[in-house]
Parts: structure tokens; C-alpha cells; sequence
């Protein structure tokens, strides 16, 4: 679902940068409220996990497309959803800048996408009100992220698709899909982080992280994508944006040396750390006032 420079408009991408800023300022002052030190930890190696996810493509069956873990509902759900968006800009931002996993003028549309609207809509509105049944409360809140998500994506490409009634289709119906598979995997791990210590359970995420990052992203799907499977399908004109934009430049720093997943995954991890550190020094600071 990350969106490209090239199908966003100056008019789209500058106001939805300085509102993705703004959110995550407000994100920023409302986590310290909620932030404690014993969260530092499961907060980076979570947000890890969630970033070697996004790595996984894994095939739609009878579609020719595919689908990744977003993670923005896994996150408000183990975090708190002030924390979770951070998190996201975070991953975001390093996918942008060292992988060429969505672009930089794109960045505001896709933190809106990707992170607002499941950290803010998707998990106050579908998850919260089924917390005494996490399970079914964590598959909705992810069918409904991705459907706002994809919706969005809709929006914010009027300008440059043609065909908007049959791109509304194609990315409803895909992203429908990718998330019922996020649904059972983040009821999965949530189910799974009540048995074990939060210790433990940051531990295995971290673990996890690795052999995702490391090992099994290597196999992932190399189908186009639920965002790039629908455009490839509008119609043959937007058939040659979608190589160019989508195809084409995909070029990044990391990717083009040894362990580049493995060297995003830390920067990822030690920007998460600094966070971490500065909501709760201001947590003290707060305290003691």
C-alpha cells in the first residue's frame, strides 16, 4: 500500500506532510502521558518485528497479486495507540529513505494511510469496544485499517488514475484479503503475549525480527503488491506509470549490500530506542513536577 512520488500531486503531498508532522507531534506529547520505562523495550523490539514483517510479500491465491503485515493495529493493541504511531513514522521514514519502499513526498499520504488511520479510527472504533474478546476485536480492527488504508489510497490518487471506480474495486477487494490474513496473525501474536512475561515476549519479537529480516524475507512473494496489482489492472495507460514509478526506481542504499535488511532493521530499532528514551525522560521530568 505505500504510495509512490509519482502518484501523488503537490496539492495531495504537501498538506498531507505537514499533517502526518502535526499528528505525530500531537502523538508525541500524549505518549508521554501513557509511556513508562518498562514499555522501552517491548516498544523497539515490537516496532522491529513489525518492520521485518513489512518485508514478507506472501501470495494471494488466484489473484497474481500480494500482500504484507502493515502492523498498525498489532502496535496500538501492545503499545497503546500513541506509541503505535510513532512507531510507524518511524519504519516509514527508513522504508522511504533507505529502501525506496514508498516515496519521500508520498511519506505524509503514507503515514495517513498506514499509521492515522489504523493507530486513531481503525483501533479506537473496531478493537476497543471488543477488548474482552481481543481475538475477534484485533481481526476487524485490521480488515477495517486496511479498508480505510486502501480507500484513502483511492483519494489521494484521483489525480492521477483515470478509472477511480474500477481502482475503488480492485484495491477494496485485495486489501479485503491482506487483511483477514493481518487479523489472524496479529490475533496470533496478541493471544500468545498474554502467557509469557512482557521480558519474554520482547525477547521472542526481537528473535523473531532477526530471522524474519534476515532469513525469511529472502523468499518473500515477488508478485506485485495489493497497490501495485490494482493499478497494473485500471487500464494499459496506467499500465506504464506503474513501471516507471513502481518498478523502475526501485533502488535503495540498504538493499544493494550484504545484510541491508538486517542493517535496516537496527536503524529502525536505535531511532525507536531515542524515542523510547526521550518520552520517558519527559515522563520523569513530569513526575517530578
Amino acid at each position: 500500500m505505500h504510495l509512490g512520488n509519482g502518484i501523488i500531486c503537490p496539492v495531495t503531498g504537501i498538506p498531507m506532510l505537514i499533517a502526518a508532522g502535526a499528528a505525530a507531534f500531537f502523538a508525541y506529547k500524549k505518549a508521554k502521558q501513557e509511556f513508562s520505562k518498562e514499555k522501552i523495550l517491548p516498544a523497539i523490539t515490537l516496532t522491529g518485528l513489525v518492520f521485518s514483517l513489512q518485508m514478507i510479500n506472501f501470495s494471494i491465491p488466484m489473484t497474481g497479486s500480494s500482500g504484507h503485515i502493515i502492523g498498525a493495529v498489532l502496535l496500538s493493541i501492545l503499545l497503546g495507540p500513541y506509541t503505535a504511531f510513532l512507531a510507524m513514522c518511524t519504519i516509514l521514514l527508513i522504508q522511504a529513505v533507505f529502501f525506496a519502499d514508498g516515496g519521500l513526498f508520498a511519506l505524509g499520504c503514507n503515514i495517513f494511510n498506514m499509521g492515522f488511520l489504523a493507530c486513531f479510527v481503525a483501533y479506537p472504533l473496531f478493537f476497543k469496544p471488543l477488548k474482552n474478546k481481543p481475538a475477534l476485536g484485533a481481526i476487524l480492527a485490521s480488515v477495517a485499517a486496511l479498508q480505510l488504508g486502501s480507500i484513502a489510497v483511492v483519494i489521494e490518487g484521483t489525480s492521477s488514475i483515470g478509472n477511480i471506480i474500477g481502482f475503488a474495486g480492485l484495491m477494496q477487494t485485495i486489501h479485503l484479503a491482506i487483511g483477514v490474513i493481518e487479523g489472524f496473525v496479529t490475533a496470533l501474536i496478541i493471544t500468545a503475549s498474554k502467557y509469557l512475561s512482557t521480558k519474554k515476549m520482547s525477547y521472542i519479537y526481537g528473535g523473531l525480527s532477526i530471522i524474519f529480516a534476515g532469513i525469511i524475507s529472502q523468499y518473500a512473494s515477488s508478485k506485485p503488491d495489493g497497490l501495485e496489482w490494482s493499478l497494473l489492472n485500471v487500464s494499459d495507460s496506467v499500465v506504464m506509470q506503474t513501471q516507471e514509478i513502481l518498478y523502475n526506481i526501485k533502488l535503495s542504499v540498504l538493499t544493494e549490500v550484504a545484510f541491508g535488511n538486517l542493517a535496516g532493521l537496527l536503524i529502525v530499532c536505535l531511532i525507536m530506542y531515542f524515542i523510547c528514551l526521550t518520552i520517558n525522560k519527559k515522563c520523569t521530568v513530569n513526575l517530578k513536577d
